[in-house]
This record gives structure tokens, C-alpha cells and sequence, in this order.
């Protein structure tokens, strides 16, 4: 028998969550995208102030449902006609709901934007930060998470969001095998500002949810 046994999604997403924790975020694990409302309620209690950041993942799993039940104080940025109003309300949030680009296998987030104002959520401001991870998203090191953004992250959401960019017409970023920031340099461009998040100050503001499934992009 061979003494080499490959690695469970379960087992890969442990070490993760150990390797997060290590790094001062709080890690939870669930099999199902339909364990993580449960567990947000837990983290969050009602009447809180809420804000979000754009995200597949998150109404894949019914956590933007959730937000927009009237259980939270939800800044809902739908709502604004001037959306930088929301992006400065949502820096006083309670929670701001995210998910994370690529998570590594060393507990690095690896998040990369266009506005910057989900990236700088992350970085600072609200009191806690709850991103929800699909198992797609977990990577190597931070040199396999630049590859994924550039080649399912960044696609797929240049269509989503109608942006007129290489990659949206291509499949795949033309700075595709050169730096981290290479790439186009059209005004639609939607890789602009790069966050790595390594061992934390302030232990547990970012808490990751991972999913043993596949999530978003």
C-alpha cells in the first residue's frame, strides 16, 4: 500500500484554518454552503450595523438574503445615489461581509480590486471583517493566487460587472506570465489595488468561513 496518501479537501482545509489562526484571523470550517447562515448568525447578532462587499460568494450561499432580511442594520449601497456615501458609512460597520480573491496554504489573504474600497474595508475600519471562502479559492502561496486572479478571477468578473478589458474578451489577462501587476491599462481595468493579508494586529477582526465547496470566482 502506498504510504503516500493524497490530502481530503477536509484535511487541506484544516491545515489552512490552522495556518489562519496562526496569523491571528478567527478560521471556521463547513462542509456546505448551507452551514454558513447558520454560522454568520452566531458571529453576528441581530440589529447590527452591516455592509458588504461585492460578491458571488456571498449569495451563493444566502448571506446577502440574510443582510437584507431586516435583521441587521443593513447599509445597502443599491440604495445610495451616491455610492461613496455607503462606502464611508459601511468603514463605521459593525461587520462588513466579504469574501477573499485567493486564501494560501501559509494563512495569507490575497485580495485584489478595482474601486479599492472592498480592499480597504479589509485593511481597516470596520470592527470585524467576515469573508466566506470557497475551497475553489484556496491556493499554494501568494505567486499561485496572482496566477488565479488573473486567470478565474478576474474574467469572470470584468463580465459580471461589464467591463470593457483584455480579459473580458480573451478568458485570460494579458499580463498573464509577468509581474503581479501586469497587465491592461484600459479605464475598465479592474486589477488596481493589490492587498496581501499576513499576521494580524488586532486578533480575530477578520474572521474567514471556509467551504468545502466551490464558491464564486
Amino acid at each position: 500500500m502506498n504510504k503516500f496518501v493524497e490530502e481530503t479537501v477536509m484535511q487541506r482545509l484544516q491545515r489552512v484554518a490552522a495556518a489562519l489562526e496562526k496569523n491571528r484571523m478567527e478560521a471556521h470550517i463547513v462542509k456546505t454552503k448551507e452551514e454558513v447562515v447558520p454560522l454568520v448568525k452566531s458571529l453576528v447578532p441581530s440589529g447590527a450595523k452591516v455592509a458588504n462587499g461585492g460578491s458571488e460568494s456571498l449569495g451563493e450561499c444566502g448571506v446577502m438574503d440574510l443582510l437584507r432580511s431586516g435583521d441587521y442594520e443593513f447599509i445597502d449601497r443599491t440604495k445610495y445615489d451616491d455610492v461613496r456615501k455607503a462606502y464611508a458609512e459601511a468603514y463605521t460597520s459593525d461587520a462588513y461581509f466579504c469574501s477573499s480573491n485567493a486564501v494560501t496554504e501559509n494563512g495569507e489573504l490575497y485580495n485584489v480590486d478595482g474601486n479599492s474600497n472592498r480592499v480597504s474595508m479589509i485593511a481597516y475600519g470596520p470592527s470585524s471583517v467576515i469573508m466566506v471562502v470557497g475551497y475553489n479559492k484556496i491556493v499554494k502561496d501568494l505567486s499561485e493566487a496572482a496566477v488565479r486572479v488573473k486567470t478565474q478571477a478576474a474574467p469572470p468578473n470584468t463580465k459580471r460587472l461589464s467591463c470593457a478589458t483584455y480579459c473580458r474578451e480573451t478568458g485570460v489577462c494579458m499580463g498573464l506570465g509577468g509581474g503581479m501587476t501586469d497587465g491592461c491599462s484600459g479605464d475598465g481595468r479592474i486589477c488596481c489595488s493589490y492587498l496581501i493579508s499576513g499576521p494580524q494586529r488586532h486578533k480575530n477582526r477578520i474572521k474567514v468561513i471556509l467551504v468545502a465547496e466551490s464558491l464564486g470566482f
